[in-house]
């Protein structure tokens, strides 16, 4: 008897026109498992009985599993590839076992409030949310697996895009003074062009060009291929590195054996730099904050910032336009270079307005 138990549920194994087809009993109890068993085996034996849906009886572990194989691997980046995974283990851990017929919009819900309760950020559980839409929206029009996508029914977690954190002058001397000299370059680098922790240490001196003073990043969160300028700061770490270029790799920032550094032994020497420092509630990716924030509050463009950090849409860039107020200050002073003509007008005609509404009001009493 093909009978085995998923968490208390007892589900049935079955051979149907040449292949195995898997089913839950929806029941605890083995003796009554065991009738419905036998139950389905005299059905399937007359010709009544007829399969799930297919795919029904996959599970949300083989789901993930095949998108992480089929999807994510072959056409994300390495690092998102990897972020996918840890997504995932959570959502595996939550409904692995269950089958996608049993995922209920209110499941998910349920899991929103468990990750909030552990300290979850908002931006966390959206992502997981959204990897796990994109597995069923793969389940749903290309396996056939399923009919509905129950993730689409599900509200994300509301996040506040403001960002407030950025490295200021003074703390930034201080996390240059404790750090060392490898880690200062890192820094200066972060912080003068807005890349991503994984495009500073994936950076190779194939895409670097001194002479017109550019880099150009072949992969990146968004796709496709920027050239982009260097100030002169960068341009003096890149110089510094390529003094001490090694002649085994062609990464411009390494470890001490010459490979690739890892993000990891990157992160385990700069926070105890950062506490060192005295420089609180900071992270890495905020050098990338810091790089946005003082183009805007330097008075640069918004579509400007918008070309130099990547980003596709001009609101992912409004999120920094509140650290220049003074920029509105600029546009409403144009109206004070309005030619005197035009502004004697615009006065005569309050004044009109004034001497009208005066006269009505003594007409009405």
């Amino acid at each position: 008897m093909a009978l085995f138990r998923r968490g208390r549920v007892w589900w049935m194994g079955l051979s149907y026109q040449g292949r195995q087809v898997r089913r839950s009993t929806e029941v605890t109890d083995k003796k009554l498992a065991e009738k419905i068993y036998h139950k389905v085996m005299v059905q399937i034996a007359e010709g009544k009985w007829y399969p799930p849906e297919a795919g029904a009886d996959k599970t949300v572990k083989e789901l993930l599993e095949r998108y992480l194989t089929d999807h994510s691997a072959p056409n994300k980046a390495p690092t998102t590839h990897h972020c996918d995974k840890s997504r995932a283990k959570h959502l595996i851990q939550a409904f692995g076992q269950l089958t996608l017929r049993e995922m209920r919009p209110s499941l998910l819900a349920a899991h929103k409030s468990k990750r909030r309760a552990e300290g979850a950020a908002a931006k966390t559980i959206n992502n997981e949310l959204t990897l796990l839409g994109h597995a069923f929206q793969f389940a749903v029009k290309e396996w056939e697996w399923v009919a509905e996508n129950p993730v689409q029914k599900v509200s994300k977690e509301k996040v506040r895009n403001l960002i407030e954190r950025w490295l200021t002058a003074e703390e930034e001397q201080r996390l240059l003074a404790a750090s060392p000299v490898w880690l200062q370059e890192i820094i200066v680098f972060a912080a003068n062009t807005g890349f991503r922790q994984s495009e500073i240490l994936n950076l190779q001196w194939c895409n670097v060009d001194l002479f017109r003073r550019t880099i150009t990043l072949l992969e990146q969160k968004n796709g496709g291929r920027d050239t982009l300028p260097v100030n002169a700061k960068t341009l003096d770490v890149l110089k510094a590195r390529a003094k001490v270029r090694s002649l085994n790799t062609d990464y411009v920032f390494y470890n001490g054996a010459g490979n690739r550094m890892d993000a990891r032994d990157l992160l385990r020497v700069f926070y105890p730099v950062m506490k060192k420092a005295d420089v609180k509630r900071f992270r890495f990716h905020d050098l990338r904050h810091t790089f946005a924030t003082r183009l805007v509050q330097a008075g640069v463009d918004i579509y400007t910032v918008q070309k130099l950090r990547r980003w596709k849409t001009i609101s992912m860039v409004m999120r920094y336009a509140h650290h220049h107020p003074e920029s509105l200050r600029a546009g409403i002073e144009i109206l004070d270079r309005v030619p005197a003509g035009v502004s004697t007008v615009l006065a005569q005609s309050a004044n009109h307005a004034v001497v009208g509404a005066g006269s009505e009001t003594a007409a009405s009493c």
